[in-house]
Formats: structure tokens, sequence, C-alpha cells
């Protein structure tokens, strides 16, 4: 691994580079310039706008940085011109992380990557083993059923989706999403959804079906449908030091969601807090494996019974990383502490599972409290909102630049619109009511 340069008083102690151009990208940048007053460079296919016009941001627009030997050609021209600050190399998504881990030998003589080996990536980020691990320590999970696509399709003769299914006895409506998130982002089909649900076996059969002529070469899970509305979702993201011990949690209850199709899933609104049942139950599981960096979980509580259900683990700070920041703990600090500076990763008097509640948001406060439906946690929204302890990541008072600001004014007019369009308040009421008939049923 590259060795820090020996500091100065002049110099500053990261200077961070970033793949990805994502609002969690932005939010990386934000943090560092919060800690460090220093200028992120962000590498991306194209000039996004979470990244665009930004002061705080030096972006370098690669439209082959998918390609892994283009993009470690663009990084490395980076590390030239930047032979000063010790150099911190982080993804933004899963994508990203997965390149970056594997082209490692290529760039760990120039960046610091704080990211666990190709074997425990690929055992932990695929959602069938994860679950196994989870099984393993008893931590929920979904029941789930997993489906061979190209051995399973009816279209390539094999008995469909929803044989296997049956075999595990799941009921209807189910889940279904792609065990690797990497093998799923290459393949195209109309249609396609982070996450389906499936109404029935022949809904299931059929879109087996199209993932196997689309070209998907891996497995896709079916899993028990968890009772609830966004609501019903937490978030956990736990950072573990060089030792592969848990040193620092940070859980937050979800609001609401985004529901575009390409976004389905990822938080938009967020109360920070502490929850140490689950933070436990996240150590067990990560000391378990020897997992070192950050690790994000998707949780869900079942109201049937009252667990906390865990769905993935992401090998990374999440797409709503502004949210540890929000919480009281800026997620670089530990990055920089441990692995360039030589230090405990906690800062000194720093707690390791804060519980101030704080909102995140990506949304007008507005939007965010129409879909709230609990009188209480509506009256906890606006509190918060009106003592100051709100953030949205893209609204931050550096960022001067009119252009800039044009943007902000108008991502949060399309939030508006997306919402409209994609999930509107009557099938937010449908979700909620279905998810009441489906515990009902399940207490017959």
């Amino acid at each position: 691994m590259r060795r820090p340069p020996t500091p100065t008083s002049s110099t500053p102690p990261v200077q961070p580079v970033v793949l990805g151009g994502d609002i969690g990208a932005y939010s990386l940048a934000r943090a560092a310039h919060e800690a460090y007053g220093v200028r992120t460079v962000v590498v991306s296919t194209a000039a996004t706008g979470p990244v665009r016009h930004s002061r705080i941001i030096d972006h370098v627009v690669e439209p082959a940085a998918a390609d892994p030997a283009v993009t470690v050609e663009v990084l490395r021209r980076v590390a030239d011109a930047h032979d000063g600050a010790p150099l911190l190399l982080l993804g933004s998504a899963d994508r990203a992380v997965r390149l970056l881990v594997e082209q490692r030998a290529h760039l760990e003589d120039r960046f610091v990557l704080p990211y666990v080996q190709r074997d425990l990536l690929d055992r932990m980020t695929d959602k069938e083993r994860f679950g196994a691990v989870c099984a393993e320590l008893g931590v929920a999970s979904p029941r789930t059923a997993v489906v061979d696509v190209p051995r399973d399709a009816r279209a390539n003769g094999g008995g469909g989706g929803a044989a296997r299914a049956a075999e595990q006895g799941l009921r209807y409506p189910v889940i279904a999403k792609a065990a690797s998130t990497t093998a799923y982002a290459e393949v195209s089909f109309p249609g396609k959804q982070k996450v389906f649900t499936v109404r029935d076996a022949a809904a299931l059969d059929d879109l087996v079906d199209t993932l196997a002529r689309a070209g998907y070469p891996g497995t896709f899970l079916v899993q028990d449908l968890v009772p609830g509305d966004d609501s019903g979702m937490r978030i956990l993201t736990c950072y573990s030091d060089r030792e592969a011990r848990v040193r620092f949690s940070a859980f937050g209850r979800v609001l609401l969601e985004e529901h575009t199709p390409g976004a389905l899933g990822n938080p938009a609104g967020i109360i920070t807090g502490r929850n140490t049942e689950v933070s436990e139950q996240a150590r067990r599981l990560l000391e378990h494996v020897g997992w070192t960096g950050y690790a994000n979980f998707d949780i869900k509580v079942d109201p049937r019974d009252g667990r906390h259900v865990f769905f993935e683990l992401n090998p990374r700070l999440g797409r709503s990383n502004y949210y540890v920041t929000t919480g009281g703990q800026n997620p670089l600090e530990l990055y920089v502490r441990e692995h360039l500076q030589g230090l405990d990763p906690l800062p000194p008097g720093a707690d390791p599972e804060p519980d101030a509640e704080r909102l995140y948001t990506v949304l007008p406060p507005a939007l965010l409290l129409r879909y709230v439906a609990d009188p209480a946690v509506r009256r906890e929204v606006k509190g918060l909102v009106r003592a100051g302890r709100a953030s949205d990541p893209l609204r931050y008072g550096p960022e001067r630049d009119p252009r800039r600001l044009g943007y902000v004014a108008a991502a949060h007019l399309n939030q508006v619109r997306k919402f409209r369009r994609h999930y509107p308040l009557e099938t937010a009421r449908a979700a909620r009511a279905e998810a009441d008939r489906l515990v009902a049923r399940s207490r017959r």
C-alpha cells in the first residue's frame, strides 16, 4: 500500500478522490470540505447535476470511465496532478467500489484504498451468500428462494421461477431482486427496476423469462415481502477498524424512500438516532467475517413480529451517507485518522453510537411531510425543522455559483414532480392499506 508523504504544516491531511457523480459522491465531497476545507476530485462519466458547478469539487469527466483500463489511466493522471497530500480513493456506488477493488494492484502505489479484498467483497455483497451468513449467526433476513435465471427460465426449458418460490413456501406478493447488483447493472430491458414486487406465480415466471432473454447471467432472489411502507425501513452504517473491530455505528429511521425506477429504495428522509440492539447484530456479523472499513445495511422492521430484518450489505458509505454527518460524526474523519494519520479512528470524545435526533432530507420538508402518516412523527419532523436540526446535502453555504443554486432549486421542484408521477399519495395510502392486510392475514 502507498505510504502517505510526510505532511508539512501547509499540507492538508487528505486529498479525496471519488469515483462516481451521484449525490453520494457530492455528500462525500461536502464531508471532506467541512472537516478539512479541501476540494475533492470527482471522476465520473458525465457532468451530473449533483457535482456540476460545485465550488468544493474539481470535476473530471471521462465518458469511458466505465472501462477499468481507462479509469485506472485517468486516476493515475489525477495522482500525478496532486503530488502533495495523501490521496484517499473512494467509490460512491457498488460498481465503483468493485472496480477499485479489482484494480487495486494498479492503484494502491498511488492511492489509499480503504476497502476489503475481493473475496470478502464477493461474499458479502452477493445477497444469497449474505443471507447464508445471517442464518448462520441468527440475524433475521427474509425467507428466500434462489432462482438461477439461465437454468430456471421457461424460455430456456426450465420450470420457471414460481417453482422455486413454491419450494420455499413463499406466499404472494413477493419481492424479486438480483443477487448481484454488479451483474444486473450490465443488462437492459423494458421495465427494468432495482426491486420488483411480484403479485402472482405467472408474473414471476414472466419476469424470469424476461431476465433470461435480456442475457442476465446470474441468480435472482425471490423473497418474503416484509409488510409495511417506507417508514418501516431502517439504515445502519458501521465502521470497522483494520483489526476488524466495529468501532462506530450510525442508525437512522427512514421516513420515505425514492420511487423512481432507477433509484427505488434509496432513503429520501431519515431521522438519526440510536438502536443498540440492531448495532450489536451488525457487529456480530461484521466481526464474524472480518470486515474492515465502512458497511451500510438496509433493514426493515417486520410488523408481524417486531424483528429487524437485514436485507443486504453495501460495501461503502451509502448514497445517503450525509445522514451520518448530519447525526454528528463526519465519516471521512475515521478514514483519515486511521489510514492516513495512524491514529485511533474515533476522535477523542466521539460517541461510537450517536443518539442525537436530526433530520436528513433530499426533499423539500413540505413534500416529505405529505407522506409521513404517523401524527407523532409529523410533529417530530416539524420540530426538527423549526429547531434548525435538518440538513439537505445539496444545500451548502459555500456553494454560491448561481448555476449551482439554480440546479438545487430545480432539483427540489423536480422531486415534487417525480413523486406525483411515480408515488402519488393515493399509491402511498394503498401501500399502507395493503401492508395492514398482509399483517392481518399473517395472524390468522
